[in-house]
């Protein structure tokens, strides 16, 4: 990882752009140059220009820098890289698990969260102690935000990468001479970051805000940490304090959290947002690399069959409605535009993170303005409910469970389209409440819910590999490359081993 060593470098490229009733931005500032940290945070105003450098990594302005995609989702079973075998092909390597350390993917995330890294802790840094014309109340906002965001970042990067070096401070290049150390060390700052986090984070934003991290999402990441490290109490009782704020709740209709029009809403917990139409430029690139070539798109990012598959019919044979609005496929309309089966090889095109031309035209394909849903409450939910069922309260665990599948199946009575097919009436046997207190059965079940709900997300490999070495080599038994003791994690980039020695060979 390369680092700068005392010097503050702050672009309006890096500030990202906050969509809520119109187009509201963090801030829109000419290129602001080098500074000494000593003599930048003297302002409440630099001190909110610090942090707001330290989001712009999130972002998918560029969908190959930002490779989580790859990673997440392509060395699952949930989706295949698509477009020809020669167009990126280190990101078929991934998906094949023919994978070495210089891998493009694989470097890309390491390069780009831990850039991530680095900004959040010029911002601790620089704020440590009080400072001169930085009031109490944003050094405390301000630092809470950029203790969440190392946390998200530190959060990828472990499950990606596994034991991985830990930077708490702007370093000099001795400094950043260091080994990696156990995971389990990077889960405890995780952690630590988020409950420092929620302790002066806000419930909420207002305005131009709205989209910076909240004490909701520094709690929704730490369960999601206790639940990766398996303290299911704790994860339990954490997603439970996130309900509790009663800032959060499920969509009525399911796809409204993939719409632009409702992208900042009562369910996203922490959203990277995406504006169409700026300078510097802040679209979701996703739209373009995503969408079928046919629509000016680069046709990569295909959801398999065994995706499809994990869906729910009732006995009627009518399908979970989540299954249509997270792919397109044959007999059902692409948006605005006729479903074209020479568009994919597996007979599905992802939906999620791409938009109908009449909101994001040809001529503009990779200007999305569709936030990435980091984290959604639904997700909070199917952690509570994992953690009660793992924690042996299984009569527990089917309360969020069945919110989660009432919202589902609900969708039939509340998307008008839907609901004038069914005549405003769920279809008999579609999505029913689960009953059954049983924890391995009920465990498989959270598992299918939880692949249903978040589908398509960048959330399944890591799943995978969490639910144990049965289930991996199960769910990837049509990746011959696969070993779950070699593949659980991807491995340090090479050139980060030639940049930092103590990492060996």
């Amino acid at each position: 990882m390369k680092m700068k060593s005392k010097h503050i470098y702050l672009f309006a490229a890096g500030l990202l752009v906050i969509a809520a009733s119109g187009c509201k931005k963090f801030l829109e500032q000419p290129v602001l140059g080098q500074y000494q940290s000593d003599n930048f945070f003297t302002s409440d105003a630099n001190a909110v220009l610090a942090v707001n450098a330290a989001y712009a990594q999130l972002t998918f302005t560029d969908a190959s820098s930002n490779a989580i995609w790859v990673l997440g989702d392509l060395a699952s079973d949930d989706a295949i890289k698509g477009s020809s075998d020669g167009d990126q092909a280190d990101f078929l390597n991934i998906q094949n698990f023919n994978i070495n350390p210089s891998n493009s993917a694989v470097e890309a995330v390491w390069k780009r969260y831990y850039d991530g890294v680095f900004k959040c802790n010029v911002v601790t840094d620089g704020l440590a102690t009080a400072q001169p014309g930085v009031s109490e109340a944003t050094r405390n906002s301000v630092l809470g935000q950029a203790e969440f965001l190392r946390a998200y970042y530190y959060f990828n990067l472990t499950v990606a990468y596994g034991d991985i070096p830990l930077h708490l401070k702007v370093e000099t290049p001795e400094e950043l001479q260091s080994p990696a150390i156990p995971q389990v060390q990077i889960y405890a700052q995780i952690e630590k970051d988020c409950q420092a986090a929620a302790g002066v984070l806000p419930n909420t934003w207002s305005g131009a805000d709205v989209g910076r991290a909240t004490k909701g999402a520094a709690l929704a990441l730490l369960a999601k940490t206790y639940l990766f490290e398996k303290k299911w109490a704790l994860a339990a009782s954490t997603a439970a304090q996130v309900e509790a704020l009663g800032v959060y709740s499920l969509l009525p209709v399911f796809a409204d959290n993939f719409r632009a029009a409702t992208k900042n809403n009562a369910e996203a917990v922490f959203s990277i947002q995406h504006t169409s139409g700026l300078s510097p430029f802040q679209g979701n690139n996703l739209n373009q690399w995503f969408a079928p070539r046919t629509l000016n798109g680069y046709g990569f990012y295909l959801p398999t069959q065994s995706l499809a598959a994990n869906f729910e019919k009732s006995p009627g044979n009518v399908d979970d409605p989540r299954l249509d609005y997270t792919v397109g496929r044959a007999g059902h309309p692409y948006y605005d535009s006729a479903f074209d089966p020479s568009w994919t090889s597996t007979g599905y095109v992802s939906k999620k993170h791409t938009q109908p031309l009449s909101e994001i035209p040809l001529s503009i394909k990779g200007d999305g303005n569709l936030n990435y849903q980091a984290i959604r409450f639904a997700e909070v939910l199917l952690i509570e409910s994992e953690a009660l069922n793992e924690s042996g309260n299984s009569a527990g665990a089917l309360v969020p469970l069945n919110k989660v599948r009432k919202r589902a199946r609900e969708s039939y009575i509340n998307d008008p389209t839907l609901a004038a097919t069914t005549n405003g009436i769920v279809p008999a046997g579609l999505l029913p409440d689960i009953t059954t207190t049983n924890q391995a059965t009920l465990r498989d079940l959270i598992r299918v819910e939880r692949r249903s709900e978040l589908a398509l997300e960048f959330h399944r490999f890591f799943d995978i590999i969490r639910y144990g070495a049965d289930y991996a080599t199960r769910a990837l038994k049509d990746k011959p490359n696969f070993s779950y003791t070699t593949n659980q994690f991807f491995p340090i980039p090479e050139s980060e081993r030639q940049t930092n020695l103590k990492l060996g060979k």
